[in-house]
């Protein structure tokens, strides 16, 4: 359960947006669109990997 802690008088704007960045670092929407649809796991490796490389090639074009 996520919880918001409220100043007094605070703007509802605000907190709104608060409980939006929690919402969004606890990944409850990612998860449920990941269980949505089945992925093999031949798929998710090559999407790691292909990933890995890309982290790679930037790290090596910023030096």
């Amino acid at each position: 359960m996520i919880i918001v802690q409220l100043k007094e008088g605070e703007n509802i704007e605000k907190a709104l947006k608060k409980f939006k960045r929690k919402y969004e670092k606890t990944g409850v929407v990612k998860e449920l669109r990941s269980r949505q649809a089945f992925t093999k796991p031949s798929i998710t490796k090559r999407k790691k990997k292909q990933h890995a490389i890309y982290v790679q090639q930037l790290l090596q074009n910023e030096e």
